[in-house]
């Protein structure tokens, strides 16, 4: 989409996704799809036929793009098709795969407690602990301001997250703490002229910006490394296990999903196939066969009620 004879529609095409109020990522992550179409036709995509669409999806497929990968890129075109070229006969044939279900990958108690003590720098330690304590994403720490602090109620508001959602974790104490130590030792250079509210806890060297989320992932799989974790952990592992630990320390599914700022539960629910504590202590029907008189144990919703 990079032609002359293209760039009009790639104009009509932006403005339709900022009427919709689209996100720059997602704007970007559409336009890119759509230029991938374009290269793959040699031509303006609004000249697209059926037949194209079939052979674009069966490229796809053979080039060895990833599931999910290749369903992102057809969201992209089918906002092309469906909305700025008002061909809904050729956006209907666009179909999306299912992606294979996989359970997140996790860290035990010990190998966070480990992540975290070798974390010499405070900077890190802080942006880590963010990460596994309050359960939050990798852009919703470096996004965050002194007015996201509330050290009264001992929250921490996240504004306009994934989803176009607000929400509020729990500040603990020790996070807090850690929280007082780095605005002692934060850099200033960049706060002349910036209300002391609207100030970033972790500005990036350009003025106003924030550190980047892939600054903060190699910062973590430094210290994973150096904590010696042989998992194939990622910066989200502390999100993820964030989760599973409350959900093995007995906490309410639902205080978890509103904790993660998921919409429906079957989100929140997936972590209970990787609370290996929780599935360790479930009893076997094979024990309570070779157990014939040992009656199951009862569950508190089991419980009598007086």
């Amino acid at each position: 989409m990079s032609t002359d004879t293209v760039s009009p529609l790639r104009q009509r095409m932006i403005e339709d996704m900022n009427a919709r109020k689209l996100c720059a990522e997602t704007q970007r992550g559409h336009i890119h799809s759509c230029r991938r179409f374009a290269a793959f036709l040699k031509r303006s995509p609004d000249t697209a036929t059926f037949e194209d669409i079939r052979l674009f999806q069966l490229h796809l497929a053979e080039t060895g793009v990833s599931i999910c990968n290749r369903n992102r890129i057809m969201t992209g075109l089918r906002f092309l098709l469906r909305v700025t070229l008002r061909r809904l006969d050729l956006a209907a044939e666009i179909y999306h795969i299912r992606e294979p279900q996989k359970i997140p990958l996790v860290m035990s108690p010990d190998e966070t407690r480990r992540l975290l003590a070798v974390a010499t720098s405070l900077k890190v330690r802080v942006l880590l602990s963010l990460g596994y304590g309050c359960g939050l994403r990798a852009g919703e720490v470096v996004r965050l301001k002194v007015k996201h602090i509330d050290r009264a109620q001992r929250i921490i508001r996240v504004e306009q997250a994934k989803g176009r959602k607000d929400r509020h974790v729990m500040l603990s104490p020790e996070t807090l703490d850690l929280l007082r130590e780095w605005w002692k030792a934060r850099p200033t250079r960049w706060d002349a002229g910036v209300p002391p509210e609207e100030r970033l806890l972790f500005p990036s060297r350009k003025p106003g910006k924030p550190m980047t989320t892939r600054q903060l992932s190699r910062l973590f799989h430094e210290a994973a490394d150096a904590a010696g974790i042989k998992k194939a952990v990622t910066l989200h592992a502390l999100r993820h296990s964030f989760a599973t630990h409350l959900l093995e320390r007995g906490t309410d599914i639902r205080i978890i999903q509103a904790l993660l700022g998921h919409d429906k539960l079957d989100s929140t629910a997936r972590y209970a196939r990787v609370a290996t504590g929780m599935i360790a202590k479930i009893e076997s029907p094979l024990d309570m066969l070779s157990q014939p008189g040992k009656k199951p144990k009862r569950s508190r919703k089991d419980q009598p009620t007086a």
